[in-house]
C-alpha cells in the first residue's frame, strides 16, 4: 500500500487552523470542527492536485451567463454578512463565520478545478 502524503498533511494543517480558531476566536467545538474539516478538504486538494486558488476559474461566453454568474457571486459575497446581521453576531464570532464562508467558497472552486486535473 502506497503512503498518501497529502492526506496526513491536510489533516495536520486543517487541525492547526481549527485549533487556532478555537484558541483565539470561537469556543464552540461543533462550529470549529466544521471550519477545520472544510480547510482539511481544501488543503488536501491543493496538495494532491496541481491547482491554485487564484488562477483562472470560470469563463462564460454569453452575456446572460456572465450576468447570472455575477448575480450568484454577489449572493455568495453578501450571504455571510446577512447571516451575521440576522443572528446578531459580534466580535470573534463574525470572523469565524467569515472564515467558514470563505472556506466553503474556496472548497467548491477547488473541487470544480480538480475535476479536470490529473492527480500529481
Amino acid at each position: 500500500m502506497k503512503f498518501n502524503k497529502p492526506l496526513p498533511l491536510a489533516v495536520l494543517i486543517g487541525c492547526c487552523i481549527g485549533g487556532g480558531v478555537h484558541r483565539y476566536l470561537l469556543s464552540d467545538w461543533f462550529f470549529v470542527s466544521s471550519i477545520a474539516t472544510v480547510y482539511i478538504g481544501i488543503t488536501y486538494f491543493i496538495l494532491a492536485y496541481d491547482i491554485t486558488l487564484l488562477g483562472e476559474q470560470f469563463m462564460f461566453d454569453t452575456r446572460y451567463d456572465r450576468l447570472g454568474h455575477a448575480v450568484g457571486v454577489f449572493g455568495l459575497s453578501i450571504g455571510p454578512l446577512a447571516l451575521i446581521e440576522y443572528v446578531g453576531l459580534q466580535g470573534s464570532e463574525v470572523v469565524g463565520v467569515l472564515m467558514w464562508s470563505i472556506g466553503i467558497i474556496a472548497y467548491f472552486i477547488i473541487i470544480s478545478n480538480v475535476q479536470s486535473q490529473p492527480r500529481q
